[in-house]
């Protein structure tokens, strides 16, 4: 079976390098240091601006919240950025409706055929990015490069590292694990966050994920023979033992958590293939929520 999923998964590298560029040309429409700024999303998202909110605030460029598009708190922000692939995400373009006038709002969206580009004052266009699968991969990535370069950071050995993640053989036995849990700490909380939503979205299997510290307060319990539990970055001091001693397989691949990513992203669709199951069309999924009415 060809998988468009599989082939968007693979174009990250190139897809980055494009966002770099990309970056360069739109760092005025990228929020200033100091600004109070909230991103907003859904789904993949919204795990996405957990983590660029994380990387701004924890570099001292200003106040930076997260939320779901529909509990943006009525804060007296002055930049929100909105992150939708399709463009066309109903609660997504409900908060820029909400705010156009009042709050400068910038959206960054695959699509500049969609609703998205009328309603937000600023439009960053990744349509390179975007995918044919409803599965989304290297949307997600492409964002995070791009506002990681745009914080000052040097992607290229991310860039060569993420080449050779896509090339690799898959880790033996994983794709066969029963249930997965992620683990993060700081901004790679959003990455577990999104790399579970991948193992559920493409083959409906038991995915969890949870910051690393709190996962010994209880999640630890399910761990056992048959499942991994999977870490993005450095693990907390005892994590790797305690978990070995329940018969659970430790993953620990000591890259770059946005990397490592590409690497969940690969398993997650090696194991829906195992399963016979479709991931570029997940069953319950379309590429996009468009409600009837923004309270259903």
């Amino acid at each position: 079976m060809s998988l468009h999923v599989e082939t968007e998964i693979a174009s990250q590298p190139e897809c980055w390098s494009a966002a770099v560029e990309r970056a360069a040309r739109v760092a005025d429409r990228l929020p200033r240091p100091g600004e109070r700024v909230a991103f907003v999303g859904c789904g993949t998202s919204w795990f996405v601006a957990q983590i660029v909110a994380h990387w701004r605030e924890s570099r001292g460029l200003g106040e930076s919240d997260a939320a779901t598009a529909t509990e943006l708190l009525d804060r007296p922000y002055d930049r929100v950025v909105a992150l939708t692939r399709s463009g066309t995400t109903t609660e997504v373009l409900e908060v820029l409706t909400r705010l156009r006038g009042r709050v400068p709002t910038v959206a960054v969206t695959g699509d500049l055929s969609t609703p998205v580009v009328d309603l937000a004052d600023e439009i960053v266009d990744l349509s390179f990015a975007d995918e044919q699968s409803v599965v989304q991969t290297r949307f997600a990535t492409s964002t995070l490069a791009l506002f990681r370069s745009a914080l000052g950071d040097d992607l290229d050995p991310l860039i060569k590292a993420a080449a050779a993640t896509v090339a690799e053989p898959l880790p033996e036995g994983l794709p066969g694990m029963e249930q997965v849990t992620f683990l993060g700490r700081g901004w790679s909380i959003g990455v577990a966050h999104e790399a579970a939503l991948k193992f559920r979205e493409t083959s409906a299997s038991w995915a969890e994920s949870y910051p690393a510290m709190d996962y010994r307060h209880g999640p630890i319990s399910i761990a056992d023979e048959g499942r991994a539990v999977w870490m993005f970055g450095e693990a907390p001091a005892g994590l790797a033992d305690d978990v070995t001693a329940t018969g659970a397989t430790f993953v620990d691949r000591d890259l770059d958590p946005l990397v490592d990513l590409i690497m969940a992203q690969r398993v997650a669709v090696a194991r829906a293939v195992a399963l016979g199951v479709n991931p570029d069309q997940p069953r319950h999924l379309t590429r996009s929520v468009v409600l009837d009415s923004p309270d259903r």
